[in-house]
Parts: C-alpha cells; structure tokens; sequence
C-alpha cells in the first residue's frame, strides 16, 4: 500500500539554480544522490521550498521529468501539483508526466482565501481527475486560509484517492483532532521539521522536511527512531540539529535551507526574485553550527 511507502520522511527538495537564475540540473542530480544516500524515505518535488511559483509551468514539467530519471525508482516520488485555480491544476495533471510518481502533493489555494466549502469543492475536482492517490497540503501561514480539521477528514472520508495530508497550520490541536477521527489508512504528516517528533508521538505518520536537504543522515536518524517507538532517543538525536533548523527558517524558506546548503558546498546560493539569498550573518551562523555539531 502506498501509504507505507510515504511514512517517515519525505524530502521537499530544493531547486538549485546557476549564478543566471537557471536551473542547475548538475546541481540537482547531485541533492538527489545525497539525500538518497542519507537514506530519506522518498522524495517530493515541486512544493513550496523548490521555489515553485517561480517556476514556469514548461520549467516545472521539465524538472518533474528530470527528478523522476534521475530517481529511477530507487525511492518513492511525489510531485507537487497546484494552485489558485483549480483549472489550472487539471491544466498540470494532464501536461505533467505522472508515469513514474506515487503520488502528487496538492496545496490549498492560495491568495483567493475560498471557504471551507470551496476547499472541499477544489479537492473533490482534483480528486476526480488525478491519475494519483493525493496528498492534501495545508499551509495556512502562506495561503492565507486555513484548512480545518472537519474539512480534510470530510474530503478524506469522501475520497479515497486523498490518502494523506501534509499539515503546516502550526496547529498541534488540529493535527490532533485529524489524527483522532481519520480513517485508518489516511496519513498524518508534519509540514514543520520543529514539530515533527511532538506530531509522531501522537501518532502522525511522519514529516515532509526542508532539513533533510542538508542534513539527511541526521534526521533520518531522528525519524527512524521516532518510528520505532523511541521517542526519548529521537529527541536527543535531534539536539544537535535544533539550533540549525530554527536557523533555518529565520530568514524565510528557501532562503535559509539554500543559504545552509551553498555553506556546505553542496550549491550555488541563489535565488530567483522576489526572494533573496540569506544574509552574510545568517551564511555565519550555519558555519559555526556546522562545525559546533559535526552537521556535515
């Protein structure tokens, strides 16, 4: 069942860029290898830390192919796949090759703030013509609409091709109250790296994390105990990494996992407009918590 294969720890992958704000597949095959290396359980492109609204559709289909080869089924892949239209989210289901994925991530959309009742109109159209099981994306903080606990369990009471949502509301009593009236096989994911361990203990299924980007064999060393019922040694495993992931976002995201990764070496720290890369003393304080906690 694919939702075994979408527990633990998804990465949502970066999309490097070069100097000219191109997007830098060398780059790109070689965070791939990395995080597979690090033993991440599988894979989503095209979500919020890849830059995506800055991606044009014809770039996003490209680069969904691209991850898609490059992974040649060593784990599992999402794709993300939304929008504020819900036309145009057909529009990608049909353009984008969906051959190789498990599953698409689908955001709420954003900016037009629908109702509770537009939500679940939107998912019930996406979820009639998705060629793939579906995971909701709840993110309140930058879709400026929150999608509540009785909305999600009635989308995935209705459709059974909804087989999970990845909750970002920040919200613990909501992820709560999902957790405690889903159907059995309905994923519970964190969206937030710092609320992971807090959401498994009380049953949610796992993350989709911006950190595995830099750290992989750390987090998933954190997960993997988390999913074995050790929730006191996932908590120690992840001291070493609190100082950076909060770092992590206090210049926003991606700036600050794409400012954490090019002081690794691993790319070019650059952004397309409107974002920025981070700061000189953002790219300083990852140096020193790198090597204060053997973070490479």
């Amino acid at each position: 069942m694919i939702q075994h294969k979408l527990s633990g720890a998804g990465i949502a992958l970066i999309t490097p860029f070069t100097p000219d704000r191109k997007i830098d597949y060398p780059a790109l095959a070689r965070m791939i290898d990395y995080v597979i290396e690090g033993g991440v359980d599988y894979i989503v492109a095209l979500g919020t830390t890849a830059e995506t609204p800055t991606l044009y559709l014809h770039e996003r289909a490209v680069v969904a192919m691209f991850i898609s080869n490059h992974i040649a089924g060593r784990v599992p892949l999402v794709i993300g796949v939304g929008g504020n239209s819900t036309s145009e989210v057909l529009d990608q289901l049909r353009e984008f090759d969906l051959r190789s994925a498990d599953a698409i991530l689908s955001v709420t959309p954003y900016y037009n703030k629908p109702s509770q009742e537009g939500l679940y109109q939107h998912f019930k159209t996406v979820s009639e013509h998705s060629p793939l099981p579906i995971i909701l994306y709840n993110i309140p903080g930058r879709t400026g609409v929150n999608m509540t606990a009785q909305t999600t369990l009635r989308i995935a009471n209705d459709f059974r091709n909804v087989i999970g949502i990845k909750e970002a509301s920040g919200n613990i009593e909501q992820m709560q109250e999902i957790l405690n009236l889903r159907r059995p096989d309905f994923l519970v994911l964190s969206g937030d790296d710092a609320l992971t361990l807090e959401l498994m203990s009380r049953g949610g299924d796992g993350v989709i994390s911006v950190a595995v980007n830099a750290f992989p064999e750390k987090m998933m060393h954190c997960i993997n105990l988390a999913k074995r019922g050790d929730f006191e040694g996932a908590r120690k495993a992840y001291q070493c990494l609190d100082e950076a992931v909060t770092a992590m976002f206090a210049e926003g995201n991606p700036t600050g996992i794409k400012c954490a990764l090019a002081t690794m070496g691993l790319i070019g720290d650059t952004m397309r407009l409107p974002l920025v890369s981070g700061t000189p003393q953002l790219a300083a304080k990852f140096r020193e918590l790198i090597a204060k906690y053997d973070l490479r």
